[in-house]
């Protein structure tokens, strides 16, 4: 009979101590990445497989992060969650923790959806997606002292809670201030209905960046909700009310729907949007993009180190966007 395969086993075959393989297993963070590298090696060579059961006893940890996935949309915007979701299931996993996946089509859903898989898996945490103004699921969480970090500003309070946002402001004010670089002045804004934190966000760097350059943005801006029709239905209107130059989008959806209504204008009307999506790429769609693999690397980072007890000097990140060109303006 084969020898079973034990932490001792795989401490001497990697050279290391006991302690430091149960280290590699529960807290990766912890180890050096060469050591960290050469145990997991012997894991693999070996065919180590740790007791979840027993691990989860000792520990007091299940190793298991939920994480929602967004309602199915117009199948582009999703693809934002999605880049997100692959990271961030990644990221966890070289962290020893494993990503469970669930649904909910609103926000009473969604915190249903916690009590029940906290009394059912007990996981150790959350990770959210899609923060707002008076976010019922954060106080839920909170009130109950569930570990959580949110992709997305607290926007009530930016002290209220872990967090890793993009700066979307940053984005739009980029986007803009590349149109005015190119010659345009009359840059027009499809965006979100206002009291939307992320969509007022990027509203506002488009503003600041005019204003800053000496324009007026009064009369330039729509609000809908996203959609490539509603887009389309709006860069229409401001074609015949304001006959813009160029227009920066609240989104990938909104701009190819700004695409469709300025087919056959003369002059072209310059177009940009944002979360560079598949869809942007493959029209040649400028488009603002966010770095959501790092964005998951750094929700991880943070969770780790709230379960850990580990006491840092900040508890949110906010990173930086770029713009994706792909024709001049």
């Amino acid at each position: 009979m084969a020898e079973k395969v034990t932490i001792a086993t795989v401490a001497r075959h990697a050279r290391v101590s006991r302690q430091t393989v149960s280290n590699v297993l529960n807290a990766p963070h912890i180890v050096r990445e060469e050591t960290r590298l050469r145990v997991q090696d012997a894991i693999n060579a070996l065919g180590y497989r740790a007791n979840q059961a027993a691990r989860q006893m000792r520990t007091g940890r299940s190793r298991l992060i939920a994480a929602r996935i967004e309602p199915t949309r117009d199948g582009i915007n999703g693809s934002v969650l999605d880049r997100f979701l692959h990271g961030l299931t990644e990221t966890a996993d070289a962290a020893g923790y494993r990503v469970l996946l669930y649904t909910a089509t609103d926000d009473q859903r969604e915190i249903a959806t916690y009590d029940d898989l906290l009394g059912t898996y007990e996981l150790d945490a959350f990770v959210l997606v899609g923060t707002k103004y008076g976010d019922p699921r954060t106080a839920w969480l909170a009130g109950r002292d569930v570990p959580f970090v949110t992709f997305g500003r607290p926007w009530d309070a930016l002290d209220a809670h872990p967090w890793v946002d993009v700066d979307g402001a940053a984005g739009t004010a980029q986007a803009t201030r590349h149109l005015l670089s190119s010659g345009h002045r009359r840059i027009a804004f499809i965006g979100w209905p206002l009291g939307s934190g992320v969509g007022d966000d990027r509203r506002a760097g488009w503003r600041d960046a005019l204003r800053a350059a000496g324009v007026d943005p009064t009369g330039l801006h729509r609000e809908t909700e996203d959609g490539i029709a509603e887009g389309e239905r709006l860069m229409r209107d401001l074609l015949v009310t304001v006959a813009p130059t160029a227009v920066v989008c609240a989104s990938d959806s909104l701009a190819l729907g700004a695409l469709q209504a300025i087919r056959g204008t003369d002059p072209p009307v310059s177009v940009i949007g944002f979360d560079d999506t598949p869809v942007a790429a493959a029209v040649g769609l400028d488009s603002v993009s966010q770095p959501l693999g790092e964005a998951a690397a750094r929700c991880v980072d943070l969770l780790t180190g709230v379960l850990d007890g580990n006491h840092q000097t900040s508890t949110h990140v906010l990173l930086q966007p770029a713009l994706a060109l792909r024709h001049t303006a």
